[in-house]
């Protein structure tokens, strides 16, 4: 008689082989990755990279948002990003770079958990941060989450439990090879990868197939960290791009027009991953907003903004232009660029007329202030029109924060985003204007 023990043995057997097939010869795709992702924005909550004002319209052309950094980031600024990002239209992934900044929030509102391997780092990149982060979810995160939800359960059972919930989550997360080929960047000093430690073409190929076999990692990620990798990231893409079957390829690094996005796209990757070039829109806003405040009426039109706009910023080669043209869905990046630009300038004005006026007053109470800042009627009909209904309502909830933010009498903004509580609260020190620093 077949023992129980062996049954449960061919039963496992039986789903690796299933699984296999269907990751190699079925005509189906398993990889909870969708193959569709062709861009992803890359979001750090590092409080030093601030999100655009009107961040929802830029982030609506991207497939996918993927929420981490490597310095200074922590659960706290990790959820506030989340509160942030987590009502958009778009899907948004986390990649924490540490365990602890996976928290009950951040599980809640990420549609993936991407859990990074680096493949050309030490041993502690590799398996050091996933033992610890293993021992976080099993001895912290899931029992207490276990204990919030069911007080009740006798501590063999939820014992029991939360070994069966830390595994699930586990299984549910999605694994991300990483290659590091930028030894000067954060990336590569937190993963201890140096010169030495850099991919030939072939080495990185040899490593990402043991990735996609071994590992069963769903992601593998060329990671060239703010720098271009040109030529030579476009031969490595190549090189693996040929032999992954079920892995999605990204590249990441340098990305800030479209002929670069399209030339890492055609050498195999099935998305390009964009960062610094979307918080750079933030900067750029800080400054066109400032010289707009100098030169324009608060209730100047949309024409006699967008002219103002045409004249005083070199759109074609602005920051917002930038981003947008590594989207290959967007066909005219420099007039959309006009459009979001000449939106948030309208807007600054329009806000910063309510906060001097009693509008600040009026912001506190939700029914008066959406009136006062309806989004037709302050940002213009030509920016508002295509967004997604939860879009609109995240630009309204972030600009009425902003209001009661500058209506504050002694400007005490850090104390009271310290104090947030619940993720209704729009943490406001994410943007890169603020009326309250007026």
């Amino acid at each position: 008689m077949t023992s129980l023990d062996g049954i449960a043995r061919l039963l496992g057997r039986v789903g690796r082989g299933v699984a296999l097939a269907a990751r190699t010869v079925l005509p189906v795709d398993t990889n909870p990755v969708p193959a569709d992702w062709t861009h992803v924005t890359k979001v750090d909550p590092e409080d030093a990279k601030k999100l655009p004002l009107l961040y929802p319209a830029y982030l609506q052309h991207t497939s996918a948002v993927s929420v981490g950094g490597s310095a200074d980031v922590t659960a706290r600024n990790t959820e506030e990003t989340f509160d942030l990002l987590a009502p958009a239209s778009v899907p948004v992934l986390h990649e924490p770079s540490g365990p602890r900044h996976v928290t009950p929030r951040t599980r809640e509102r990420a549609d993936l958990l991407a859990i990074p391997e680096v493949l050309n780092g030490d041993s502690e990149s590799l398996v050091g941060q996933l033992g610890e982060g293993v021992e976080y979810i099993r001895e912290e995160m899931v029992p207490d989450l276990v204990g919030d939800e069911l007080p009740w359960l006798p501590d063999f059972a939820a014992d029991a439990l939360a070994d069966v919930a830390t595994s699930w989550l586990l299984a549910e997360a999605v694994f991300e090879a990483y290659v590091i080929q930028n030894p000067d960047s954060a990336a590569a000093r937190e993963a201890n990868v140096t010169e030495s430690d850099l991919l030939s073409p072939r080495e990185a190929k040899q490593r990402a197939m043991a990735a996609e076999r071994h590992l069963e990692s769903e992601l593998v990620y060329l990671e060239y960290s703010g720098t271009y990798g040109g030529d030579e990231a476009a031969e490595t893409l190549a090189a693996i791009s040929e032999n992954l079957s079920w892995s999605r390829l990204w590249y990441g690094g340098g990305l800030d027009s479209r002929e670069h996005a399209a030339a890492m796209l055609d050498a195999g990757a099935d998305a390009v991953v964009v960062g610094d070039a979307f918080h750079r829109v933030a900067d750029e806003e800080a400054d066109v907003c400032e010289r707009a405040v100098e030169a324009l009426d608060p209730d100047a039109s949309v024409s006699a903004v967008r002219e103002w706009v045409r004249e005083s910023v070199a759109v074609a080669d602005s920051h917002a232009a930038s981003y947008l043209a590594t989207i290959p869905s967007v066909a005219d990046p420099e007039r959309l660029a006009l459009r979001y630009l000449t939106a948030t300038v309208r807007t600054w004005l329009r806000l910063r007329e309510l906060a001097e006026g009693n509008g600040n007053e009026r912001a506190k109470t939700t029914t008066e202030s959406s009136a006062s800042v309806g989004l037709r009627s302050t940002l213009g009909p030509d920016a508002t029109d295509d967004l997604e209904p939860s879009d609109a309502t995240l630009v309204r909830q972030c600009l009425l924060a902003l209001l009661a933010d500058g209506s504050d009498a002694d400007g005490s903004r850090t104390d009271r985003t310290a104090s947030r509580t619940t993720p209704d609260e729009v943490p406001v020190d994410h943007f890169g204007l603020s009326l309250s620093r007026r």
